[in-house]
């Protein structure tokens, strides 16, 4: 079930790379995410309020909390470096370069988490390096 929730992740982050490089034509980048920012925040509150989970927030173990909270501070700057780099380049580019964070998670994991390393996990890591710069650094399309 979890490549199936992975996979509509990566749709919609596709989708939303998007409609934010159209959003952005005319606004600030960093205008142009704090709106994004509080439709976030609204829908995100109203699924925990629609589930029933918000006296679940008294329960979050302080520890785990700090984790969220620092997590959300980076969410926020990397938001905020996207919509620059969309701003700057075409999203084709300055999209698919920011996914190289997938070989970053893969480090961080085995650093931090202790996830176990193998030769399948080095060569897709390597991989989607080679293949996100080869894209970042082609040539811009006429149009």
């Amino acid at each position: 079930m979890w490549i199936i929730f992975s996979l509509l992740a990566a749709i919609s982050a596709a989708v939303v790379v998007t409609l934010s490089k159209v959003g952005i034509k005319h606004v600030d980048p960093v205008l142009a995410f704090a709106i994004q920012a509080v439709l976030i925040l609204l829908v995100s509150w109203g699924v925990v309020a629609w589930q029933g989970k918000l006296g679940g927030l008294a329960e979050v173990p302080r520890r785990d909390l700090l984790y969220l909270v620092a997590a959300g501070v980076i969410t926020c700057l990397s938001s905020l470096f996207s919509f620059q780099a969309l701003k700057l380049g075409a999203a084709s580019r300055a999209g698919v370069l920011d996914k190289v964070s997938l070989v970053f998670v893969v480090i961080l994991a085995v650093v931090f988490l202790k996830e176990k390393l193998n030769w399948q996990l080095v060569v897709g890591a390597v991989l989607m390096v080679a293949g996100a710069v080869f894209i970042a650094w082609s040539q811009k399309q006429a149009g």
